[in-house]
Parts: structure tokens; sequence; C-alpha cells
């Protein structure tokens, strides 16, 4: 099992732990709330069971089976990165390629794609990178006490990630945007 499995079943135990409920008995709740949408069971499960978003999140992903990990499985990074960067967002891919240059200097990481975007772990993920929309895409960064930078935009408690930094092209992977990765790289173990 990976450090990402492990680190996803961990969560999972974790929120069978605070709800009191096994997997089973939440994937009965989620069916007899007659929501079906992603969003609608992930904010049933933070007001019914007191959950924060990325516990919801992880929760609806693994009733679903929705989760980016499951739609990327058996399939090739090479291959999973040309989905991602298809049509529209090929012109975003320039953007994945300065980041990823940077990051492979830092040292060893796992790399776990998912359906619309790459997460990057060491003992815990560091980084989030993908497109946003056609014309946008998001730089992730879990990591405490970032110096301040105008493009940090602070997320919500329990979001995926601490921060999300928006990129629209190659040029902005600066040496300040790279400070800012490494600084999340270390502090992810």
């Amino acid at each position: 099992m990976s450090s990402l499995d492990q680190a996803v079943q961990t969560q999972l135990n974790n929120i069978q732990k605070k709800t009191g409920k096994s997997l089973d008995e939440l994937a009965a709740f989620a069916r007899n709330s007659g929501l079906s949408k992603h969003g609608e069971l992930r904010d049933y499960f933070k007001e019914r069971f007191g959950l924060g978003h990325g516990d919801a999140n992880a929760l609806v992903h693994e009733i679903l089976r929705s989760a980016g990990a499951h739609q990327a499985e058996g399939k090739s990074e090479t291959d999973v990165l040309a989905e991602i960067y298809s049509g529209p967002k090929a012109a975003l891919r320039p953007i994945h390629e300065a980041l990823m240059a940077s990051i492979n200097t830092f040292g060893g990481f796992e790399i776990a794609p998912k359906k619309g975007y790459v997460s990057l772990r060491r003992k815990k993920q560091f980084a989030m990178l993908g497109p946003a929309t056609n014309t946008r895409f998001e730089l992730g960064l879990n990591a405490r006490d970032l110096p301040a930078d105008p493009r940090l935009v602070e997320q919500p408690k329990g979001s995926m990630c601490n921060y999300i930094v928006k990129l629209t092209e190659a040029s902005q992977v600066d040496a300040s945007l790279i400070g800012l990765l490494k600084q999340a790289y270390e502090g992810a173990g």
C-alpha cells in the first residue's frame, strides 16, 4: 500500500471514529439522504456529523468512488497528464512543466495523479497542481507560516490546501514561488 493509500485509509478510519459509524453505515446515510451530487453530500456530512470540509470530501469520494485516484487508477502518469492537459487546457501544461522542473530538484517525493490534477506528497501532501479552468492553473500549497506574498490566497480551514496560487502563464513560476513551494516541501516531511 502506497503512503497515499495509507493516508486515505487513516483519514477514513478517523472519520469512522469521529462519527461512531462504519463506512457502510455512512454510505447508507448518503443513500437515504435523497442527495446525489458530491457537493450536496459533502455539505450534508459536514452538517449532520460535524465533519470538516476535507473529511467530508474524502468520505463522499469514498462513498461515490469518484475520487480522482479511482478515476486515474490503472493509467500511467503520462496518460493522466495527457487527459488533464487536453483541448483548451493544453496551453496550461507549460506551467505544470516549469513547476515540476523546479520541484524535481528538491529531493524525493511521490507523485499521485488524479483525474484533474496531480498531488505531490512526502509524508503528507505538500502541493496540488492542475488547471482550475481552461485559462487558469492553480497551485495548491500545504504549509504553515509562509511569508506574505500577494499571490497566496488563504483557503478555509479544512480545505485540501492551506493556500492557492493562481497562475496563467509559465513566466509566473519565479524564484519567489519556488521558495514557497520549497518551504511546503520541507514541511511535509
